[in-house]
């Protein structure tokens, strides 16, 4: 599926894209997608990383009845903290160092429109609260206003790749937000999950190139049982290089990259290989073969280590430590001198994990526990008892 979507324009007839495939995954997307354009309801997309949910977004704003109205983005991921607040809701005059003027945010620009929030589950705390007053109340604030809020009318679609239930239930996204967002919810699976698709997808890809390219039915079958971690932007990636650089009418196996010639090769995904990263990184402080500030820390500065790879590797430690930052000293082999130095290097990069949610499982873990051993000892009392008792013939 691609955008293919032109910028909708007042009195002009917006088709809108193509969803490209004859998989039942994508009928049933393009149903729930038909649905949700009827109606002006917020719309919540998920799916991994290039399975098309912008498109999606593109899709339902141009079958609904706001297509010739205006459409605004905003990259969640992009743009951090009063950013991000300030590109959503507009700042006044003198309300951060560089703000020489007001400006209005997307959300005003936005009126009687749509907009998209893309990657929301990047947004921050405060920014996760004006975003819910918003969807209460219809009032853009912007930063550093103290006047009343101007109403607006704006739908909101809003795409993740992350789970964002389990971020609620960690404490880091807001679970009355979800709530909110997720009133039209449409998952779009990935790439692998609909084989079907691939084939369209390629003849869809090479029309937009306008070259007179083929490929064999052996090139269709190897790129039919590949992996394709990077969904339908990796396919669209592959497919024009082959159009482009092959130099061939018709595109065969031995023009497909290498990890395509060899049969059975598996690619791992990106979630899989982050995943891997941070599992081997606890493995490491833990076992002491690696050292945070010696090795971890240069490797996070480099980029080498993500944000979300550092916060993963502190849950994995957190939920050790039942919650406790000071423990985790201990745990990955840091000094006690090292407790206030840890906090202000995850308080700078913004990888601080609440450690609430923690304390709580533990606490309802040993609260558990407690029952379950009180329950074993009233019932050896009673054991006891009955043994104790004397019967009725001595």
């Amino acid at each position: 599926m691609f955008d293919t979507i032109p910028r909708p324009t007042d009195g002009v007839s917006i088709t809108g894209p193509a969803l490209v495939g004859r998989s039942t995954a994508t009928s049933e997307t393009l149903v729930l997608a038909e649905r949700a354009a009827a109606t002006d309801a917020t719309v919540l997309l998920t799916g991994e990383s290039g399975s098309g949910k912008r498109l999606v977004a593109r899709f339902i704003q141009a079958r609904s009845a706001r297509a010739a109205r205006p459409f605004a983005s905003v990259s969640c991921a992009a743009a951090r903290d009063l950013l991000l607040e300030s590109e959503c809701f507009g700042h006044v005059k003198g309300s951060f160092s560089g703000a020489h003027r007001d400006a209005p945010g997307q959300l005003e620009l936005a009126d009687s429109g749509t907009i998209l929030l893309d990657e929301i589950s990047c947004a921050g705390v405060r920014m996760q609260v004006k975003l819910l007053r918003f969807l209460e109340t219809g009032e853009v604030q912007p930063l550093g206003g103290g006047r009343p809020g101007r109403r607006v009318d704006v739908r909101v679609i809003a795409t993740t790749s992350a789970n964002l239930t389990h971020l609620a239930h960690s404490g880091e996204f807001r679970e009355d937000l979800l709530y909110r967002l997720r009133v039209a919810h449409i998952h779009l699976p990935p790439l692998r999950e609909r084989p079907d698709d691939i084939e369209p997808l390629i003849a869809h890809t090479i029309a937009k190139t306008g070259r007179a390219v083929r490929f064999s039915e052996q090139a269709l079958a190897r790129l039919a049982s590949y992996h394709w971690p990077g969904n339908v932007r990796e396919l669209q990636a592959v497919v024009e290089r082959l159009v482009y650089m092959s130099g061939a009418s018709v595109v065969e196996v031995e023009h497909l990259p290498e990890w395509f010639r060899t049969p059975g090769a598996r690619v791992v995904s990106i979630v899989e290989r982050r995943r891997q990263l941070s599992d081997d990184l606890y493995a490491g402080l833990v076992s002491r073969t690696i050292s945070f500030w010696g090795e971890l820390y240069p490797l996070f500065l480099a980029r080498d280590v993500t944000r979300h790879d550092l916060r993963q590797v502190l849950r994995r430690g957190l939920t050790t430590t039942s919650g406790s930052y000071r423990a985790l000293i201990g745990l990955f082999g840091m000094e006690p001198a090292d407790y206030k130095r840890l906090l202000n290097f995850l308080a700078a990069h913004d990888c601080n994990v609440d450690p609430r949610p923690f304390r709580k499982r533990a606490a309802g873990q040993r609260a558990s526990e407690s029952v379950a051993m009180a329950l074993v000892r009233d019932r050896e009392a009673a054991a006891g008892s009955r043994l104790e008792r004397p019967s009725a013939e001595s």
